[in-house]
């Protein structure tokens, strides 16, 4: 299995990303890796590794590029080269913590969709109470979409809860205003409708506020809501840590209770950290694409590198396209 790096994307790159794919590399069985950026800035942070080489390119993509420009203009940035290298099959899938939009645009330019799929979906894993996570579609890849993009969004979040996270019958919500039957926008309640007869366990209208209480396995919405309810999510987490901090700060008495439940409040921490999960799956492309945390550490592109492997060695991508050919296949002949 091979799997291309952009090793210039994030805040933390190219350290953070090359540590990250130096854990990989030494950890994962049959895994090798491209790295694509500054082979000057990249090599200090490698160790000897065979099963890692280097795409040598000082060419970049910012997060103050306009993406689609970007792509099409920046021919030899990291991340045009890292979805070249997925498109011509010298990588299996591809990883990258930068410019979202711009990845989104590789993806959909150079990687290219899925037969089936009219937009794909930005996808991440957010943490539940209870520790197993939920996936929530899209977040932000399309902030305009149709029901029938939303029944597509369901289908393929319930595959990949399956096969990936190993989940049984995987529990769909459509996040929505109210859990009553016919609630909501006209979006939701056409979705919705679609979504009952999907071959896939719906469980109905979900709320918001229940996302955290793992009130389903998958959660669908459009992008712009699904973008403001994960930056909310974020937001409200390091608000209330932030908090917690300046309270347990505040006195003598407060900072030794806080020495007391330090490694407490680390553990919980870890278990709102979202990026614990690996990244963001863009599905409904052809291959895997993940877009890791802007913010990326090592440990998470690790994580976001061992999602890509499961993908591939699951073969998730072609069975969301065999299961969406199967769909349009019973829809013609009803």
């Amino acid at each position: 299995m091979k799997l291309a790096i952009d090793a210039m994307g994030g805040d933390n790159a190219p350290e953070a990303i090359v540590k990250g794919a130096v854990l990989a590399a030494d950890s994962i069985d049959g895994l090798e890796l491209t790295l694509i950026g500054d082979e000057e800035q990249i090599k200090p942070h490698l160790k000897s590794q065979s099963n890692i080489e280097v795409i040598h390119t000082t060419e970049a993509i910012t997060g103050e590029d306009e993406p689609v420009r970007a792509v099409r203009r920046k021919k030899n940035a990291s991340m045009v080269l890292m979805a070249k290298e997925v498109k011509e099959g010298r990588a299996d899938g591809c990883i990258s913590a930068g410019n979202t939009g711009a990845l989104m645009s590789a993806g959909l330019f150079v990687v290219g969709r899925m037969d089936g799929v009219e937009r794909p979906a930005l996808s991440p894993t957010l943490p539940t109470q209870d520790g197993k996570g939920f996936l929530m579609l899209d977040v932000g890849a399309n902030v305009d979409a149709k029901p029938d993009h939303l029944l597509q969004y369901a289908v393929i979040g319930s595959i990949y809860a399956e096969h990936v996270r190993k989940i049984d019958r995987p529990r769909v919500g459509l996040l929505n205003v109210g859990t009553e039957d016919g609630k909501g926008s006209d979006l939701t309640k056409k979705a919705f409708q679609l979504m009952k007869d999907a071959p896939i366990h719906f469980v109905g209208n979900v709320e918001a506020r229940d996302l955290l209480d793992g009130v389903a396995d998958v959660v669908v919405t459009d992008g712009f809501t699904g973008n403001v309810a994960l930056k909310t999510i974020e937001g409200t987490a390091m608000t209330m840590f932030s908090m917690i901090k300046k309270t347990f700060m505040s006195n003598m008495k407060t900072k030794l209770a806080a020495g007391l439940v330090k490694n407490d409040l680390r553990g919980l921490r870890s278990q709102l950290d979202y990026s614990e999960y690996g990244g963001a799956g863009l599905f409904g492309l052809s291959a895997p694409v993940i877009k890791a945390h802007g913010s990326s550490n090592e440990r998470a592109v690790l994580n976001a590198i061992k999602q890509a492997c499961e993908m591939v060695e699951l073969n998730v991508t072609s069975t969301i396209a065999q299961t969406l050919k199967e769909m349009q296949s019973k829809e013609e002949e009803e």
